[in-house]
């Protein structure tokens, strides 16, 4: 157990950097303090005592990055409540089912999602109020809409603190670390979604351990891209930032790499936390290019003369990420091994992490100047165990965990849970893979992803994809087996296909060769037999993996 209070934690902060800058709306100019994120938890907090809101009821979240989303949030926390955030890229269904699964009481949402929802069909939920202002939407009959306006909240708030909320005055909920912070809802990568049951502590221990590693620190600078309903952003990109005293730029709009490029440039940020998929067009759009024309790649096959075009490429791709970053963080997903090289290559600040939403999400982790490619750290010493259950030959067996981080289990879910967890206390991640010598962990794919070769032997689709996503026109790919063959589903890459002016026949021409070129690089067991195109991106989950159990048949 994490020894200090997590709710302390937050408070601690707050009453340390009240003057400081806590959040702000990138590309508007809308800032909070620290201060000011305390005046507006006072505030949430009389709202919540005014709906009757008790410790450990629910309350809902869904919209994207603001400063009123991750104040909602702390507000939550801090009272006792229990926050449960919603993916605001889940169906309106799927939504309502979380809202009336997890018996959330209130529900704060962007109106453009509200729009296509109605507090009729939501079971328990007595108000719905708008992340834009707090503004009620819609209440059940009973509670008064004028009294939960902001005008009358705001009016009881200057009765209790008439000259505003001072540090000496916060006053939050007494909830022990053991206790229950947030129900997270994943979809994940094989069927609906589960509600993970998160302690305080599994919090804590996330939030203590990165700034004990200095990723976070006071005045540092974070562009916060990651959807925060999702563990990991949450965890890293605001818990740890605010729990550190740093400032958090949110960015409420897709992360395109333009996008990402220009936030970078103006905010200059001290880390920068991603998904392999993010990285990878940035190094498409940024890299490719310089790499692929004659004189440079030239060089670049000449000894000593290399290194001084990889330090121009390395320093062109720190500039790129507004030229202050320490280090670059990936989890979410395995990176591309082709990246992989190329950031090593230049000696990037770069490390692969390891998480799952039931961790919150942190398993393993090293700092850039350890880390191995192809690897994704290792456990968190003090803090986390990671073993290989039942290895195969080559060492590879499905990895489990347990330690200070897991959570309690699933939501109403007593099945899933005994499921999930072994006889002797160890989660099981349904991620293969093996534990090296000097503790590193590598992972070769998902358990349930995994296919077997004609003579039994083990394919992993993830590997293959790899390779695959490398080639000419190939935006990503999916391998699956069908008819007892393994075929290659591929979206392409349909900026590179009209740069070069591709017609149908062409692209399929292409897509032959890089069948053939694939088949040439890996194992006679491992062959692909048909490479099919599909015609856009395959549908992913909140990290951005993809959702392979929807991708079974080949039409």
């Amino acid at each position: 157990m994490i020894s200090e209070p997590f709710i302390e934690t937050i408070r601690k902060s707050i009453c340390a950097n009240w003057e400081s800058a806590a959040f702000t709306d990138y590309g508007t100019e809308r800032t909070m303090s620290y201060g000011d994120v305390a005046a507006e938890i006072a505030r949430l907090h009389i709202l919540f005592r005014t709906c009757g809101v008790g410790k450990n009821d629910c309350i809902g979240l869904m919209g994207k990055n603001t400063c009123n989303w991750v104040t909602v949030y702390l507000a939550s926390v801090t009272y006792g409540a229990i926050i449960v955030p919603i993916l605001q890229d889940f169906r309106a269904n799927d939504a309502l089912h979380i809202i009336n699964h997890s018996e959330s009481k209130l529900l704060f949402i962007a109106d453009s999602l509200y729009e296509n929802m109605d507090i009729s069909q939501m079971e328990t939920v007595k108000a719905v109020f708008s992340l834009s202002d707090y503004a009620p939407l819609a209440v059940t009959e009973g509670f008064n809409r004028d009294g939960l306006t902001p005008k009358r909240i705001g009016q009881e708030y200057e009765r209790l603190y008439p000259k505003g909320i001072q540090a000496d005055q916060l006053s939050y909920s007494d909830k022990q670390n053991d206790e229950i912070a947030s129900f997270n809802y994943t979809s994940g990568t094989t069927g609906f979604s589960k509600g993970v049951v998160t302690p305080l502590n599994a919090l804590a221990g996330n939030v203590k351990f990165c700034i004990d590693v200095h990723v976070t620190y006071k005045g540092c600078r974070q562009v916060v891209f990651l959807p925060l309903a999702h563990a990991f952003g949450c965890a890293f990109d605001f818990l740890s930032t605010f729990c550190a005293g740093g400032h958090a730029w949110l960015l409420g709009k897709t992360p395109s790499p333009k996008v990402l490029l220009q936030a970078f440039a103006e905010v200059k940020p001290t880390c920068v936390l991603t998904v392999p998929l993010i990285l990878e067009k940035i190094y498409k759009s940024k890299i490719v290019p310089q790499i692929s024309k004659p004189p440079v790649s030239w060089v670049m096959k000449v000894p000593f003369l290399d290194e001084v075009v990889l330090g121009k490429l390395r320093q062109a791709l720190l500039e790129a990420f507004g030229g202050c970053v320490n280090e670059v963080i990936i989890g979410g997903a395995p990176l591309n091994t082709e990246v992989d090289a190329f950031l090593n290559r230049i000696r990037f600040p770069y490390t692969v992490g390891y998480g799952m939403t039931e961790c919150a999400p942190l398993i393993s982790y090293v700092n850039h100047k350890d880390y191995k490619q192809q690897c994704c750290g290792k456990p968190l010493e003090g803090l986390m165990e990671v073993r290989v259950a039942e290895p195969n030959s080559e060492g590879v067996g499905e990895l489990q965990v347990r330690g200070e981080h897991l959570m309690k289990g699933y939501y109403k879910n007593e099945e899933a849970t005994r499921l999930i967890f072994t006889p002797d206390g160890w989660l099981k991640t349904g991620d293969l893979g093996y534990i090296d010598k000097e503790n590193y962990i590598f992972i070769k794919g998902r358990d349930k992803s995994m296919l077997l070769g004609p003579s039994g032997q083990n394919i992993y689709p993830e590997e293959i994809e790899s390779k695959l996503n490398n080639m000419p026109y190939v935006m990503e790919s999916l391998v699956i087996q069908y008819e007892g063959a393994l075929v290659a589903l591929v979206c392409p890459d349909y900026v590179a296909v009209d740069a070069d002016h591709l017609t149908k026949e062409m692209l399929e021409a292409a897509m032959e060769t890089n069948r053939r070129n694939l088949n040439a690089q890996i194992a006679s067991y491992e062959q692909i037999s048909k490479l099919q195109l599909y015609p856009h991106e395959f549908e992913k989950t909140p990290k951005k993996s993809i959702k392979r159990f929807l991708y079974t048949r080949v039409d």
